[in-house]
């Protein structure tokens, strides 16, 4: 008699990644590169993406949550959430704008969360 569950078995004993970090990842993906990729060759569009940065920080503060992960990755979800509802959704890897030009007018939840990319990448946490 053969087992029949046996291909339903753990392949891997690997810890399932961290949550937050796994989000923080997303993010990167979705507008993270692009965005940032930008802002490294714009200096006007790399300063308005530091003041989200500052922004995005003084927010986490005041909330009383740490610049990391957790906090980092609980903002993006807030963003993202009420972006979505406002029919603003957050583009899938490879969809954001490429050029410097267009980032300049970006909507401020695609500012706000190229703003956590540049934090948690900076905090090595990417």
């Amino acid at each position: 008699m053969k087992n029949e569950f046996l291909a339903f078995a753990p392949v891997s004993t690997t810890p399932v990644a961290d949550p937050n970090r796994a989000l923080l990842d997303e993010m990167m993906a979705r507008v993270g590169v692009d965005g940032l990729a930008a802002a490294l060759g714009d200096a006007g569009l790399l300063a308005q993406v530091d003041q989200h940065a500052a922004a995005v920080r003084n927010a986490l503060g005041q909330a009383g949550r740490e610049v990391d992960a957790e906090g980092l990755a609980a903002y993006a979800k807030s963003i993202s959430a009420a972006a979505a509802r406002m029919g603003r959704p957050v583009p899938q890897p490879g969809q954001a704008y490429l050029s410097g030009s267009a980032w300049l007018s970006a909507e401020w939840h695609l500012m706000r969360l190229v703003a956590v990319c540049m934090i948690a990448e900076s905090a090595g946490l990417l």
